[in-house]
C-alpha cells in the first residue's frame, strides 16, 4: 500500500458554492474512509482556497477514481487536481 496526496485547487467563494454539493461530497468522503482508503481529509486555508485529502491504497487509479466522483470537481468547484504519492517517514503510517 502506498500513500497519495490528493491536492485540490477550488473556486473564488467556493465556502457558499459548495452549499448544495457538500452532503454528497461528505457521502464520499465517509464512505472512502470507512473502506479504509482515505486517511485524512479537509480544508486548506482561511478562507479556503483547496483542500488536501490523503489516501492508502494500492495505486493512484484509486485517489483517481475518487475525484472524478467527487461533487466537487464534476460541478465545477475544484478548478485543478493532482494526484502525488506520499512517502510517509515519520508517524503511526511509517513503515
Amino acid at each position: 500500500m502506498t500513500h497519495f496526496a490528493l491536492m485540490y485547487d477550488v473556486v473564488d467563494g467556493f465556502i457558499d458554492k459548495r452549499t448544495p454539493f457538500r452532503p454528497a461530497h461528505l457521502a464520499l468522503v465517509r464512505d472512502a474512509h470507512a473502506r479504509g482508503e482515505l486517511m485524512l481529509a479537509g480544508a486548506l486555508g482561511d478562507p479556503p482556497d483547496g483542500a488536501l485529502l490523503v489516501f492508502r491504497a494500492e495505486s493512484a487509479e484509486v485517489v483517481e477514481r475518487f475525484a472524478g466522483a467527487d461533487p466537487y470537481v464534476t460541478n465545477g468547484l475544484v478548478k485543478s487536481w493532482r494526484v502525488r504519492p506520499w512517502t510517509v517517514v515519520v508517524g503511526a503510517a511509517a513503515p
